[in-house]
């Protein structure tokens, strides 16, 4: 089996070695932010969106460097990692972003360092999903919505938790709500219902992350004059929608087929699915 290699400030080391401390602050306060990036034929896809959201983040958490993580930045690390590891089709990329050791709850310094991770994925582009997913909505735990709500930080309990409500229920997927009750994002992705014929997504201010491919299915919506709106989603409505849809940047467009005993069609997940793949780089 080939050895895989990580990319740490600008250094390859194994994908085993330890290159974090105890004094890691992401490790210690959850202090960092992360990428979660598609490559698609050999190329980054979305490069330009998750360098937006990444140095807001950045800048949101008063980090230093946000400057220097632009669409360059990206699309460079990316290919060093994939020369590296001999990847040269599919993969699945992630950027980890943390404030540098130092301090308690009070950092000592904003400098910051990175991590890269790179996975080979079976399928260049991005294919819906032939069998769709069950899903359940958990709410034992609601998502504030506030200033770091629509970006992806090392702070993630509340998906972990989601995650175990998933696993423990034999499901696909888990629908989690804001702190008002409504509809905000699932456990990965972000959520669009179909209902009256019209698309809904739950708006950024509901408290959802501001996903990539969030954004890149708005867009297409747009361009093919499907009506789309961001909108407070009060999670009844999943039972009377025609359809139901997730999507993220690693597997573009997923269609929930079953909620209960509510099914699904998948007609609008398939008509923007091959649109998406019309908009790869």
């Amino acid at each position: 089996m080939q050895q895989q290699y990580i990319l740490h400030n600008d250094e390859f080391f194994l994908s085993t070695d330890a290159v974090l401390t105890s004094q890691n602050r992401a490790f210690r306060y959850g202090d960092g932010l992360f990428e979660s990036m598609r490559v698609c034929s050999g190329k980054l896809q979305f490069a330009e969106k998750h360098a937006d959201r990444l140095t807001a983040g950045m800048k949101a958490l008063k980090m230093e460097g946000a400057g220097l993580m632009d669409e360059y930045f990206l699309r460079q690390k990316a290919a060093e990692l994939l020369k590296k590891n001999k990847l040269k089709e599919g993969a699945r990329l992630r950027l980890s972003v943390y404030r540098a050791d130092g301090g308690l709850y009070t950092p000592e310094s904003n400098k910051t360092g990175y991590l890269l991770e790179a996975t080979a994925m079976s399928s260049e582009n991005y294919e819906l999903n032939k069998k769709g997913l069950i899903v359940d909505v958990f709410d034992e735990i609601t998502k504030s919505a506030d200033k770091f709500s629509n970006f992806k930080t090392s702070s993630s309990l509340l998906y972990v938790m989601a995650g175990l409500f998933k696993k423990q229920n034999s499901l696909d997927d888990a629908f989690m709500l804001n702190n008002a009750g409504f509809l905000c994002e699932s456990i990965s992705s972000n959520v669009f219902v179909v209902y009256n014929k019209q698309i809904y997504t739950p708006a950024l201010t509901e408290g959802c992350v501001a996903g990539t491919m969030r954004s890149v299915i708005m867009e297409i919506a747009k361009h093919n004059d499907v009506p789309l709106i961001e909108a407070q989603i009060n999670p009844e409505v999943l039972k009377e929608a025609e359809e139901v849809f997730v999507t993220n940047a690693i597997t573009g467009i997923q269609w929930v087929m079953g909620y209960g005993r509510k099914r699904y069609f998948n007609e609008v997940s398939k008509f923007l699915s091959g649109k998406l793949n019309l908009q790869l780089s």
